[in-house]
């Protein structure tokens, strides 16, 4: 087939893919439209089948991750992990809703960082609604920020997104290392969207808030210390070279079977906690953006991305990487500039994940979270406004991906890579 057909061809089942995961007609799963785009991509010569194997072996220990990590949050929440997170957020606040949006923030930005995004938009979001209606106070700046740090407080460790894990290897970093230097962008970028989001919901926050707070239920210890010891256990695998989907495999092993010895829960329960559709909407996309990649988009990357790790550059690689997350939404994204980028430097790949996971709170159609956000509060009965979304994201997206973007180039300065 002609070289321009192929190219329209993948940019087409690029764009199938991404509609129905965005649109998802019927509720349909993401690889509903995903899996026969893959195919088809493959079948065409899009994409050959070595490239094809290849994206498979590169994904398959970050899908093992994700869906590791996803039971685990899961067990977590069944073991009342998140429920008495909401009640102690609850008693902080003490009927005032600005003290309960510093709740939030930390515990938003705690879980992300620890149990990644889908955590905060999948579990925790329900329960920051809950919270506000005991409460009596108004869901909008607290709801409004379960979805922004989902996707801002997930530039800190390699495991509290799948782009971050997907740009680990490339970035040549140990797991410690990687958390060291994106510190400072993550405090600088959690510090500015709380200082946004007080300004613009300061009349949602200054109301009062005339409900009580129910008391505290037990804290799950047994589950805090598992989450505790799978983190410090990513950190010591990291320097042995293992796998951190094997570690997130034993933590979720360890509350899996607690579970089921107390019949808390079921294997079907746990395998649907695995969400594995949305494991192979994850390889199918990867297949269908290494053909676009193949044919034409890698090219263009490659002009537009600048060599070098002084702060303009990093400026410009954190802007383009952002620019194409809300254009094609962030995991295509990464899996796009990945290659591109990291012949470039690990300074230009970490500038690439802030954009990537900054970036996204600009558009509805930035990060498949935000779209799974959404859901979340329709399902909540909470109408998302499209003008409302996109002010703030307006107000706190350029500022705060600049300011980390400029925190991460000071770390480099000071401690290097």
């Amino acid at each position: 087939m002609d070289a321009v057909l192929l190219a329209l061809l993948s940019v087409a089942a690029l764009a199938l893919v991404l509609g129905g995961a965005v649109l998802r007609p019927r509720g349909l799963p993401e690889a509903v439209f995903a899996v026969p785009a893959a195919a088809l991509v493959i079948c065409a010569g899009a994409v050959s089948l070595e490239h094809a194997g290849e994206e498979a072996e590169r994904l398959g220990p970050v899908i093992g991750f994700l869906a590791a990590v996803l039971v685990l949050a899961r067990l977590c929440a069944d073991e009342g992990l998140f429920r008495a997170c909401g009640a102690w957020m609850a008693r902080w606040a003490h009927g005032r809703p600005g003290r309960l949006l510093g709740a939030v923030f930390a515990l938003a930005s705690t879980v992300t960082a620890a149990l990644s995004l889908d955590a905060t938009v999948v579990l925790l979001t329900p329960v920051v609604f809950a919270t506000a209606a005991r409460m009596g106070a108004p869901p909008a700046p607290h709801v409004y920020a379960t979805a922004h740090l989902s996707n801002t407080a997930s530039t800190l460790l390699p495991v509290s997104n799948l782009t971050n894990l997907l740009a680990f290897a490339a970035t040549g970093l140990t797991f410690t290392r990687f958390a060291v230097l994106m510190a400072a962008p993550w405090l600088v970028a959690i510090a500015i969207e709380y200082a946004v989001f007080r300004r613009f919901f300061a009349a949602d926050l200054a109301a009062p808030a005339p409900g009580e707070p129910e008391a505290p239920p037990p804290m799950p210890l047994f589950a805090l210390i598992t989450v505790a010891a799978t983190l410090a256990g990513f950190a010591v695998a990291s320097a042995f070279g293992i796998e951190p989907a094997w570690v997130a495999a034993a933590g979720a092993l360890v509350l899996g079977v607690r579970a089921l010895a107390h019949r808390t829960t079921t294997p079907r329960a746990l395998v649907r906690a695995a969400a594995v559709p949305f494991l192979l909407f994850v390889l199918a996309l990867g297949i269908v953006v290494r053909a676009v990649v193949d044919h034409g988009l890698g090219d263009l990357l490659d002009r537009l991305l600048p060599a070098g790790a002084s702060l303009p550059a990093l400026l410009a690689a954190a802007a383009v990487a952002a620019l194409l997350a809300n254009v094609i939404n962030n995991l295509p994204a990464v899996l796009a500039l990945i290659p591109v980028a990291a012949p470039l430097g690990t300074g230009t790949l970490l500038a690439v994940l802030l954009g990537v996971n900054i970036g996204p709170n600009l558009t509805y159609a930035g990060s498949l979270a935000t779209l799974l956000w959404r859901r979340v509060a329709h399902r909540h009965a909470y109408e998302v406004r499209l003008g409302e979304f996109t002010r703030l994201g307006l107000l706190t997206t350029p500022l705060t991906l600049a300011a980390a973007t400029c925190a991460l180039w000071a770390g480099l300065r000071l401690i290097g890579t």
